[in-house]
């Protein structure tokens, strides 16, 4: 008896594994999202064999064609047609209300400082269900969504690491949607972390965009990678960044869906250690061959493309009075004024006496 109860207890505990581990990983999904195909490089150590992966790649989704295909991160081209399609079509069966979104991209020189849309659903009214908004301007990352009460909850992410994302360098941005957190990431780190409201599920019965310029709906002049979401908001903390560090070091390998089973001895460690913080989670091959010969001076680079306009100064302070000038020489005689006008008639003169006439006439005389 006492051998049939352990055989029962030990049974129990296997069949009880993977639903524990399941949970530990991500949420449970209700069959809304399908089965998507990584690259197995994509996670961090604890992920080192195949899960059941769920979520949605929009580059897919929306057909972009493949553009630039010389450089280690082959692109996607956006072209001019709006990129904006029924909802239904992108997500059938609806999205989790808790996922993650990730993407890399690099922005251009001409665009570098606009406004888009990453990401965008809208309901059949055309309010606003979710977005996430690059703001080039300000350099900073916006999330909006809508609450329960059918109000918009929004939130700006103003970190100044952000500011790298503007730089036209590759970069990867991620963010982890809970119930009541948004967290987002910039090349696998942790940025910021806010706290939200419970927000509202979503109205499939509207259309979703992607890379869209705010201003006038037009696809954003940008290189893209990729758009995924992840039908489990811990995904974007468990992505490493080797396809920016090495591409060349990338496998293959990628997850399909299915679960090998599980070293039992394993699991328990598993569980209880947290998520790795290496920054070296990549595994490249470490084989140091013998030193090359010195290469030869390279060729001059090609000149820079012009800088932007500075912006304008503040106004600099009062300068202080100036010392007293020398007096000057003596100046030319001017011209002639003109005419002056005729002058009024004179007073009224006075009376003269009978004296007066006398000396006047004796004077004429002797002259």
């Amino acid at each position: 008896m006492t051998c049939l109860l352990r055989w029962t207890a030990f049974l129990w505990t296997l069949n009880s594994i993977p639903c524990t581990f399941g949970m530990a990983v991500g949420e449970q999904t209700d069959g809304s999202c399908p089965l998507l195909n990584v690259e197995e490089h994509r996670f961090s150590d604890i992920l080192d064999r195949p899960l059941e992966i769920t979520g949605f790649d929009l580059t897919e989704k929306f057909l972009l064609r493949k553009g630039t295909i010389t450089e280690d991160l082959p692109s996607f081209r956006l072209g001019s047609s709006p990129l904006i399609k029924p909802t239904k079509l992108i997500f059938p069966n609806g999205i989790s209300s808790e996922y993650s979104l990730v993407t890399i991209f690099r922005v251009r020189r001409t665009t570098k400082k606009d406004r888009w849309y990453l990401w965008q659903i809208f309901d059949q009214s055309g309010g606003s269900q979710v977005s996430v908004v690059v703001d080039g301007g300000k350099r900073v990352v916006e999330f909006s969504s809508q609450g329960l009460l059918k109000n918009t909850l929004r939130y700006t992410f103003k970190s100044r690491d952000l500011h790298a994302l503007f730089d036209r360098q590759w970069h990867k941005l991620s963010i982890s949607v809970q119930s009541n957190i948004v967290s987002i990431y910039m090349d696998c780190k942790l940025i910021e972390r806010r706290l939200t409201d419970e927000k509202d599920s979503f109205d499939p019965s509207g259309r979703t965009l992607i890379t869209t310029r705010v201003e006038d709906g037009r696809p954003v002049d940008i290189e893209l990678r990729q758009i995924l979401i992840y039908c489990d908001p811990y995904m974007a903390e468990m992505e490493n960044c080797c396809e920016l560090l090495e591409p060349k070091c990338e496998a293959k390998k990628t997850f399909n869906g299915t679960s090998p089973p599980l070293v039992t001895e394993q699991l328990p460690q598993m569980l209880s250690q947290p998520v790795s913080q290496s920054t070296d989670r990549c595994h490249c091959p470490a084989e140091k061959g013998d030193a090359g010969l010195p290469g030869v001076v390279g060729l001059p680079g090609q000149k820079g493309d012009k800088g932007d306009k500075g912006d304008r100064g503040e106004a600099g302070p009062s300068g202080n009075p100036g010392h007293k000038g020398e007096l000057g020489s003596e100046g030319q005689k001017g011209i002639d004024g003109e005419k002056g006008d005729v002058g009024k008639p004179g007073a009224p003169g006075l009376p003269v006496s009978s004296h007066y006439f006398i000396c006047i006439s004796l004077c004429c005389l002797y002259m």
